[in-house]
């Protein structure tokens, strides 16, 4: 990996470069047309924070893979733990057999979750597979059958979960019908919950309410203050079981190991996936132990908790330490208050937001509404420039580096987002020009016919 561990972009010709592009052209020809691409970027290697193309390009990442690399990529000690543990043992099917780094990570997980009570974790490949883990634990722990969740909220795009979310709807078109008696309230309002539990969710059938401790794909949104510990409150009352999806928001991303405990607040259940593997298929649920008491074969995996992903899970995590999280927390301030000074000079900024590095920037048109054209725009011109970003939200661009960020990458960073931002200004600015001497071309055209009929 000689050659990535500097903290500097390098462009050197048009993206995408010609081996890029005719990686697009097969990819093109033999995968799924549902992907969803930003850019046309083919990624070679990858190292910390630094990318690398198939020409050679080099970037700056403020993705991590979409909030999973969080201990860098390619990060030297996740690395050897893969290969220590590829050369024991790679698959034995912890479902049906016993293999020690499935137990170590289990009780490393089961340690460290918030809350008093004695934990147990069930090991599944992705976010997906654990929302549809958790949401099956509690209606079956429960016995009831109704689940709350949120509006622009995403919790996946399997059935269970799909049908959770209330993100998009190409996210639902042409797949009903869904799971039935899910209901979904508006995000950071607890009074919409209560609403629904006053009129069509009798408290008594519902079995959990999921939610993220801050919404990812939704617009990387903070709830208030009161939110989280009201649901709490509220599940308590009525014996609901509260499932919070970290899988973008925990290990490390926001500060904390769980985005929750910014709130002191524990869940029954907990979803973890993306950075707990830093970048192997791995997810869990954490849930009570009082909770998880569903019998021998109701639920099962045969990759879920594989070895090698376990081992690298631990690797992980012994890296996303407090002084990982402490980087978090100084980088995300340093890059809120870089781009909150941006905001006075680009009024389409209409806010900043998050925790730790994992932070929003909401664009706004004239009118104050999102504005989606303008944030795709802006994260295009960044990524000619060198720096990876990714959109979340109706016009949100999410900012989700690895948690081992450097001082001089905030700065690098930033620099190329305001040269992103300035130049999509200068663009909008050229096409108003070009389109009023347009419209005074045309009018002059128009006077000038209007000239010769009267003569």
């Amino acid at each position: 990996m000689a050659g990535l561990g500097g903290s500097e972009p390098r462009i050197i010709g048009p993206l995408p470069g010609p081996r890029s592009a005719a990686w697009l052209v097969r990819d093109d020809r033999v995968m799924s047309p549902s992907y969803t691409r930003a850019y046309p970027l083919v990624v070679r290697r990858a190292r910390g924070a630094m990318i690398e193309d198939m020409d050679g390009n080099r970037f700056l990442d403020y993705t991590a893979g979409i909030a999973v690399t969080n201990a860098g990529h390619s990060h030297p000690k996740v690395v050897a733990a893969i290969r220590k543990q590829a050369g024991r043992l790679i698959h034995m099917s912890g479902t049906d057999f016993y293999y020690t780094p499935q137990v170590r990570l289990a009780e490393r997980l089961a340690a460290m979750a918030p809350g008093p009570e004695p934990k147990r974790v069930f090991f599944t490949n992705s976010g997906a597979e654990a929302i549809e883990a958790a949401l099956k634990l509690a209606r079956r722990h429960t016995g009831r059958n109704r689940a709350l969740a949120f509006l622009n909220a995403f919790h996946g795009r399997t059935y269970g979960a799909m049908s959770l979310s209330g993100s998009k709807p190409l996210q639902r078109r042409g797949f009903a019908p869904l799971v039935p008696e899910i209901h979904h309230a508006r995000y950071g309002d607890l009074e919409s919950v209560h609403a629904i539990l006053r009129t069509i969710c009798p408290p008594e059938e519902l079995a959990a309410i999921f939610v993220e401790p801050i919404q990812g794909e939704g617009g990387y949104v903070v709830p208030p203050a009161e939110f989280l510990p009201g649901l709490r409150k509220l599940c308590d009352e009525h014996r609901v079981l509260l499932v919070f999806d970290e899988v973008q928001s925990g290990i490390g991303r926001t500060g904390k190991m769980f985005a929750s405990e910014h709130w002191g607040v524990a869940g029954d259940i907990v979803c973890l996936a993306k950075g707990i593997a830093n970048g192997l298929p791995l997810g869990a649920i954490i849930a009570r132990a009082s909770v998880m008491d569903w019998p021998s074969g109701s639920h099962a995996s045969t990759f879920g908790g594989n070895p090698v992903a376990c081992a690298a899970a631990l690797a992980t995590l012994r890296l996303v330490t407090r002084k990982y999280r402490s980087n978090a927390v100084r980088r995300g301030r340093e890059l809120t208050e870089g781009l909150e000074a941006m905001a006075h000079r680009f009024p389409f900024i209409r806010e900043v937001r998050g925790k730790g590095l994992m932070i929003g920037v909401e664009i706004q048109g004239p009118d104050g509404g999102p504005n989606p054209r303008l944030r795709d725009w802006i994260i295009e011109l960044a990524f000619h420039r060198g720096l990876l970003l990714l959109p979340c939200g109706p016009s949100t661009i999410r900012i989700c580096p690895p948690l081992c960020l450097n001082g001089r990458q905030v700065e690098i960073g930033l620099t190329l987002i305001d040269a992103a931002m300035t130049a999509a200004v200068d663009e909008t600015n050229r096409m108003k020009e070009e389109l009023m001497e347009s419209e005074e071309r045309r009018r002059e055209a128009e006077r000038e016919l209007e000239k010769t009929g009267a003569e």
